[in-house]
């Protein structure tokens, strides 16, 4: 019995003390971090927002921290193929997903992604790109109200995005859900082809990003923008007001991007990281070049956006569930 205690004791104080030791080295690997190149993965395509917003993120954060931020351009799969990259990355603080609604919905959504949702953490929000809901310059409709009460009637309308969880897929879907409109969803491979269909007269509108829409609307454009769906109206153009102001108060989503991390990463880094990108949206040059093209710096805490992270999952599985947005 004597000696069970005595082997017991030895036990758990070895469990103390190698616990212990990895404290000590995960405070000092965040003591001496960043040591080398941050890598900061893009499941998109250069040039969209989410890329323009990554840039910026990295270009700021870079000068905070006094050292290089790379970006590393990873499409596919509806943002997967790169969150995969990232969740299969060791936990160092090296590597980063510069992350988009997908990192909530894809899973809600899609048969299988190869990663659980737990694979990456919630580090830091950059910023977002307003949705704006727009239809061609020759339709008939003028407001957000107009375009649902006129969809109801008959078959309804076609409205383009850019694949099943897109954005403009949510807008569809809680336009129908929580306001009874009849929008049939036609995915495209992209927003650039969901732009060219509303162009075409090929269906009757689609929701995109500002910095993609604006270019279209300002001067002469050839669309007509019904609403934006975030809850401010957008800095570059704040005479068209939100889906809220027009009585659709459920209608609140945008092209956001955040900064997620993999699991197991020391959360003394992903606060350095939240302090860096939160100060390089703070900078008044780097918020004027990106308000100038549509998209609203937002930065904040580590824990903001966790909070944000969290309800949006919340209120985009009601919609997933309620319109049947599951992939067959």
């Amino acid at each position: 019995m004597h000696k069970t205690n005595r082997f017991t004791r030895t036990l758990i104080a070895s469990a103390a003390l190698i616990t212990t030791f990895t404290a000590a080295g995960t405070a000092a690997a965040a003591d001496t971090w960043p040591s080398k190149t941050i890598r900061f993965v893009v499941p998109f395509s250069a040039g969209g927002a989410n890329d323009l917003m990554a840039r910026a993120a990295a270009e700021g954060a870079s000068k905070v921290l006094g050292q290089t931020v790379l970006i590393d351009n990873r499409p596919g799969a509806g943002g997967t193929v790169g969150a995969e990259v990232v969740a299969r990355s060791a936990p160092d603080g090296y590597t980063f997903l510069i992350s988009a609604a997908g990192v909530i919905s894809n899973s809600m959504i899609k048969k299988s992604i190869p990663f659980k949702d737990d694979a990456l953490v919630p580090v830091v929000m950059i910023g977002l790109a307003p949705s704006v809901i727009v239809v061609p310059k020759s339709s008939p409709y003028n407001t957000l109200r107009e375009f649902v009460d006129a969809s109801k009637k008959g078959n309804g309308f076609n409205f383009a995005t850019a694949g099943t969880g897109s954005t403009p897929h949510f807008v569809a879907e809680i336009l129908n859900v929580k306001y009874g409109a009849k929008l049939q969803s036609i995915p495209y491979k992209s927003g650039g082809e969901s732009t060219t269909a509303v162009l075409g007269g090929q269906v009757e509108g689609t929701s995109e990003a500002s910095i993609i829409a604006l270019p279209h609307i300002v001067g002469e454009g050839k669309f007509k923008p019904l609403a934006t769906t975030w809850t401010q109206r957008i800095s570059a153009y704040p005479q068209l007001s939100t889906a809220t102001e027009q009585g659709f108060p459920d209608l609140q989503i945008a092209h956001w991007a955040g900064v997620h991390a993999p699991k197991g990463t020391p959360p003394a880094i992903m606060d350095k990281v939240a302090a860096a990108v939160d100060q390089a949206m703070r900078d008044p040059a780097t918020a004027a070049r990106l308000k100038s093209v549509g998209i609203e710096p937002i930065g904040g805490t580590r824990a903001e956006f966790v909070k944000f992270v969290d309800a949006e999952r919340r209120r985009l599985g009601e919609i997933v569930k309620a319109a049947k947005m599951q992939e067959k």
